[in-house]
This record gives C-alpha cells, sequence and structure tokens, in this order.
C-alpha cells in the first residue's frame, strides 16, 4: 500500500523500535511507497510513512532493497556532502563514510553482512540516521 510521507519532525526525531517477522508488511508498504516517489526518491524508511520501525528500503539500480534492523559495523574514509529528504524541505551538509559494512535481515529474515560503497552507502548512512532519529 502506497502511504503518504511524514513530515512530522517530532515523531521522525524519535528512536524506531526493533522490527519483527510481525512487520513484513511495513516492507511490502515501503516498496510500494518508494516506487510511487522514484523520481524524488532514492531511499526510504519506515518512519517516513508513520511507522516507527528500523526497517529501510534503498534503490539500487533496477531494484530496491529492504533492509530490516540494519546496523552499520564499520566504516571508513569520512567526507562531507549535501543530501535533502523527502520527509524534509531543502538540503543539508552532513558527515558521511565512503565505505560501509552492515549487518541487517533480509525480507526473508535471513542475516546478512554486506559491504556497500558511494553513492549506495550514502544512501543507506542516510537511512540508517531516520531509524535513529536523527536529521539532517
Amino acid at each position: 500500500m502506497i502511504r503518504p510521507i511524514n513530515h512530522d519532525t517530532t515523531f521522525l526525531a524519535q528512536k524506531a523500535e526493533l522490527a519483527t517477522k510481525n512487520d513484513y508488511n511495513v516492507v511490502t508498504d515501503l516498496q510500494d511507497t518508494l516506487k510511487a516517489n522514484e523520481k524524488n526518491c532514492v531511499g526510504m524508511a519506515a518512519n517516513m510513512i508513520g511507522i516507527n520501525k528500523r526497517i529501510i528500503i534503498f534503490s539500487m539500480g533496477m531494484m530496491n532493497v529492504p533492509m530490516i534492523n540494519p546496523a552499520i559495523v564499520n566504516k571508513s574514509n569520512e567526507y562531507t556532502t549535501s543530501e535533502g529528504c523527502l520527509s524534509l524541505i531543502g538540503e543539508r551538509s552532513t558527515q558521511r563514510y565512503q565505505n560501509i559494512t552492515v549487518k541487517y535481515w533480509d525480507s526473508n529474515f535471513q542475516v546478512h553482512q554486506q559491504d556497500f560503497s558511494d553513492f549506495i552507502a550514502q544512501i543507506i548512512q542516510h537511512e540508517i540516521d531516520h531509524c535513529n532519529g536523527i536529521l539532517i
């Protein structure tokens, strides 16, 4: 189901709760909502659709990749960049890492640990910030 985009900064600033198998429908809603906003958005966190769960999704080429309970376990090569957000107006400067390692569950609730770099790493960091209640 396509959900409306949440713009409430008080809600967005809350730390997300861990997701469980009972939250699978959130993955589907994130997939539908990201697809509906693909012209303006490359990633999304569950709190952006009003659900306070630790679930994100991002575009990687032709596919959208959901991550459940993602956590960055390693990072390197810090840099400064400017980012926008579908939930907020304008762009802001922020610190990111060029290379990250993320531990997460996939949509089948299998655990993975994977390395990401460059723009994909930046998107994931932005969405994990959302899960941590950090707004850029």
